[in-house]
């Protein structure tokens, strides 16, 4: 999923603070037991979404699409005291690999996890004054999120959108849908005059968003 090239993202990734112990063991559990380990933050990305966490320093975080909870981990780290971080996640199977996890990295008492549809879960969820919030869920409805959330985010708070490049297509010619859903994502925040942005090239694409 590397946009950039292989000898780079390895010099990249070399020059950057360890995993932790306990973030290892979760990215190794999820390549060894996942259908499609490949969704996983990883090293790299989780250490960047790390850093614009403790930069904010944000008392309430929304993540959507959890996966085995490597990116709600690192965005916790940011957390300030009495801090939280909600997340959703589709897949209730794995909510006990999650509990886990959570406990595994210490932040079981700073997450507060919702199973279910996202758009479902978001309707029922009273956020508001949102500092942070990381999408990366199914990626059809990725603008149907940042409409849902724009309004509950304060202002100066931050959007971070994964997959935008999405393995390179939106700046090819193909023309599937996912890569046409991007397009319009990315085309649809690119005119909004209401935030500041832009994508880093991590992985397969991360976009940053700052509401004014």
């Amino acid at each position: 999923m590397e946009i950039l090239p292989h000898e780079l993202q390895v010099y990249l990734d070399s020059h950057l603070d360890p995993e932790t112990e306990g973030l290892q063991k979760i990215n190794r559990d999820t390549y060894l037991k996942m259908l499609k380990p490949n969704m996983l933050s990883g090293h790299y990305q989780g250490r960047v979404l790390s850093m614009l966490s403790k930069m904010l320093q944000p008392k309430l975080i929304l993540e959507i699409g959890t996966f085995t909870g490597y990116s709600a981990i690192c965005l916790a780290e940011g957390l300030i005291e009495g801090g939280v971080l909600h997340t959703i996640e589709v897949n209730r199977e794995l909510e006990e690999m999650l509990n886990s996890h959570f406990k595994l990295t210490n932040v079981e008492k700073k997450v507060r996890q919702h199973f279910g549809p996202a758009e479902a879960v978001l309707a029922d969820l009273e956020l508001n004054n949102i500092d942070l919030v990381f999408i990366d869920a199914d990626k059809r409805n990725n603008l149907t999120y940042f409409e849902l959330i724009f309004d509950k985010v304060r202002t100066g708070g931050l959007i971070i959108i994964d997959n935008v490049l999405w393995k390179g297509k939106v700046y090819g010619d193909e023309k599937d849908a996912d890569t046409e859903s991007f397009r319009k994502l990315n085309e649809h925040i690119a005119v909004n005059t209401q935030v500041e942005k832009l994508i880093l090239p991590v992985r397969d694409g991360l976009m940053i968003i700052r509401k004014k």
